[in-house]
């Protein structure tokens, strides 16, 4: 190859590199960039799992702004692992969208419905050119299109008996590391879930989405059980019962 030809192709290499950056970057790839609003309202108001929701109201214009972004994208041209953060945080924002329009006279999004609609019924989501429920970003995006059970600790639905909202996104690039630790605090929380001589007592959560947990509640938590919740179901010579508790509706907020 000729210095000419050489040449000739190199700039066509680096035409390529800075063609595929700029896809990517219109495609929204740079989640961090896309989230930045989100992790600051996140960090700022969500201490613990409990929710700011007057500071909030406060700084809804930011809320509103991240929304924007969030129905400016397309998450059809990310990876799996960002289409799933994706709409793990499309659905926690809207869900405090969907608080704060009642806000302050909410004390459960249960308020936010109506004779006619769940709060999750209502179309209030916008991405991508459509209008969805919460239902359907969680019940026919993400449980069917990811099959993966520990959704149910990454969506929150603002109430007390829910996994803790982080306080931070999800992002792809730390996805697994990000649903480990969520799915990890919630079976250790003896608030939501705990043993009582050979019953274990766990959130509804396990009830309705039991096709989801493979209708084996006891190998979720020994999975992901630590410390003397783990010691006591591996020390436990007779079978587990399993019985559910009551689901708290209270809002999640101080």
């Amino acid at each position: 190859m000729d210095g000419a030809m050489m040449q000739n192709t190199l700039i066509i290499i680096c035409l390529g590199v800075l063609m595929c950056a700029s896809v990517s970057k219109a495609a929204g790839i740079d989640a961090k960039d896309n989230n930045r609003l989100y992790a600051e309202l996140l960090s700022t108001y969500v201490h613990k799992g409990v929710v700011g929701y007057q500071g909030l109201k406060a700084d809804e214009k930011k809320l509103d702004a991240y929304l924007d972004i969030l129905a400016s994208l397309d998450p059809e041209k990310f990876s799996r692992d960002d289409q799933f953060a994706f709409y793990v945080n499309a659905y926690n924002a809207w869900t405090i969208k969907l608080i704060l329009t009642g806000y302050p006279g909410v004390k459960s999004i249960k308020d936010m419905g109506t004779w006619f609609a769940s709060p999750w019924k209502k179309k209030i989501c916008r991405i991508n050119g459509k209008v969805l429920t919460l239902d359907d970003i969680e019940h026919n995006i993400l449980r069917p299109r990811f099959k993966d059970p520990r959704v149910h600790f990454a969506v929150n639905c603002a109430s007390k008996g829910c996994p803790k909202l982080m306080s931070e996104p999800y992002h792809g690039q730390i996805l697994n590391r990000q649903l480990d630790d969520a799915a990890r605090g919630f079976v250790n929380d003896p608030k939501k879930n705990y043993l009582d001589g050979d019953t274990l007592y766990v959130s509804s959560i396990f009830k309705w989405f039991a096709e989801d947990f493979d209708h084996d509640v006891l190998a979720f938590f020994s999975k992901y059980a630590s410390g003397e919740l783990k010691d006591q179901l591996s020390a436990g010579s007779r079978p587990v019962n399993i019985k559910y508790l009551d689901y708290d509706w209270s809002l999640n907020g101080r």
